[in-house]
């Protein structure tokens, strides 16, 4: 009788066992928690970038519809979630931006996120102020003339710490010389009717959005090859605003 009930409790043992594992399993199997906030692997999309021959068909307008349908997923917490290590391998061997991006140093402005953007669609140069210098401009150029970008965006933003210095003028290092382009700017704004203070925010933004509307006029001037281009319809030169605290970028 013993040597009977040894084999049929081993085989209850293992069959629970097994039972066990099946539903850690099916456990471990689901990629997040029900109630976890991260986007589902389904859901995303082909790992694409833009290809020469969707550039060549894109034009400044849509391109223009494209950034603004992209920052509306962004502030409506609708941002596309994409395998990055993934896609940046699919761009090793070219790249066709549609865009170039002229945007501050600022740490909270992520210029690649509030549009929504894939890994190859943006170019994005930096510096404090989004003015523009030789090598600036060098850099839209060749976003435009030589990678085939159809859109230049000068893009301002709120609370700029670089507009409020020059609004304080202040005198430090390099920082002068690089102020003394915002400054044209704050001439711009002599109109403005109100507390002219770095302290006062509709005045900054003032002078922020003329600042870019400043800058727009310094990369025409500036640069023969981008205004030509402009000229024959190749490209648009935009300025856009961006509100730290909505996420929303409005284009001037």
């Amino acid at each position: 009788m013993k040597s009977l009930i040894f084999p049929i409790g081993i085989a209850v043992g293992f069959t629970a066992l097994l039972l066990s594992c099946h539903s850690s399993s099916e456990t471990n199997s689901k990629p997040y928690p029900e109630n976890d906030s991260i986007t589902s692997p389904r859901q995303k999309p082909p790992r694409t970038v833009l290809t020469a021959a969707e550039q060549h068909a894109l034009t400044p307008d849509r391109i223009i519809v494209s950034l603004k349908e992209g920052n509306k997923r962004f502030t409506s917490s609708g941002i596309t979630a994409r395998d990055h290590s993934s896609i940046v391998r699919d761009a090793l061997v070219s790249q066709h931006p549609e865009a170039v991006i002229l945007s501050c140093l600022d740490s909270r402005v992520l210029v690649e996120d509030i549009f929504d953007a894939r890994i190859g669609d943006l170019f994005v140069a930096r510096i404090a102020g989004n003015i523009v210098d030789e090598d600036i401009l060098g850099s839209l150029e060749y976003g435009c003339a030589e990678a085939g970008a159809k859109l230049v965006v000068i893009l301002g933003h709120e609370s700029c710490g670089a507009v409020k210095a020059a609004i304080e003028d202040v005198h430090l290092g390099n920082i002068t010389a690089m102020l003394s382009k915002i400054k044209p700017a704050l001439v711009k704004s002599k109109d403005f009717t109100g507390e002219k203070t770095p302290e006062n925010d509709p005045y900054v933004e003032y002078v922020v959005k003329n600042n870019v509307r400043n800058t727009m006029e310094m990369v025409r001037s500036k640069s023969p090859v981008l205004k030509a281009m402009e000229s024959k319809g190749e490209i648009k030169i935009v300025g856009a605003y961006y509100d730290l605290k909505t996420g929303e970028v409005k284009f001037l």
